[in-house]
């Protein structure tokens, strides 16, 4: 069953990889840099300050929780306990993966890239009111076209997103829980 499974992601994964242009390689190349979306952290960072006040410092220390969690146990515990090779890694299929930038680590079980966009992107879903919604609806898109980046540049098969995915919004439910039980145990952070 493992096997089968391993199979249909490599498969899925060089069908999805080689869907490639030079226009859609800048674009992926850009999604997938961390760094260029500081600007947009940062922004959000000053909204949710002046709009929410004093509510904001729970708010970003469980958003942050959830991030850093879902990068540390993406990277730090579950890449290395499966040991899984990356696609550009994998003898198996190496020749067969369009590579647009560097293949980073050796291991990909799980993509930290998932895990992160989508922890980031689901605890503001769970938080935020339904007046957002436009706004929660871009996140997350941001988050998948984030996670789809790192396939279409040759560096995760789509198991590794889906684990990373469900990892970061696992971790970020968790978060939000904690978020509502400090809004709750201290009510003066609403005022």
């Amino acid at each position: 069953m493992v096997q089968m499974l391993e199979k249909l992601d490599q498969e899925l994964f060089v069908y999805l990889n080689n869907q490639q242009s030079p226009f859609w390689d800048a674009i992926m190349v850009f999604a997938s840099d961390k760094y260029v979306w500081i600007p947009f952290y940062l922004l959000l960072v000053g909204y949710l300050v002046y709009r929410y006040k004093r509510q904001s410092i729970p708010m970003l220390l469980m958003a942050i929780a959830a991030i850093g969690l879902a990068d540390f146990v993406a990277s730090g515990l579950f890449k290395p306990y499966f040991a899984r090779l990356r696609p550009c890694h994998d003898p198996e299929i190496s020749e067969m993966v369009n590579l647009v930038r560097g293949c980073g680590g050796k291991f990909g079980f799980m993509s930290s890239h998932a895990a992160t966009s989508f922890a980031f992107a689901v605890f503001f879903n769970l938080i935020l009111s339904d007046r957002y919604l436009i706004f929660k609806v871009i996140l997350v898109a941001w988050a998948v076209i984030v996670s789809y980046s790192r396939i279409y540049l040759g560096v995760h098969y789509p198991g590794d997103i889906i684990g990373g995915a469900l990892l970061g919004s696992t971790l970020a439910l968790l978060s939000s829980l904690g978020y509502t039980f400090l809004l709750n145990k201290y009510p003066a952070l609403v005022r």
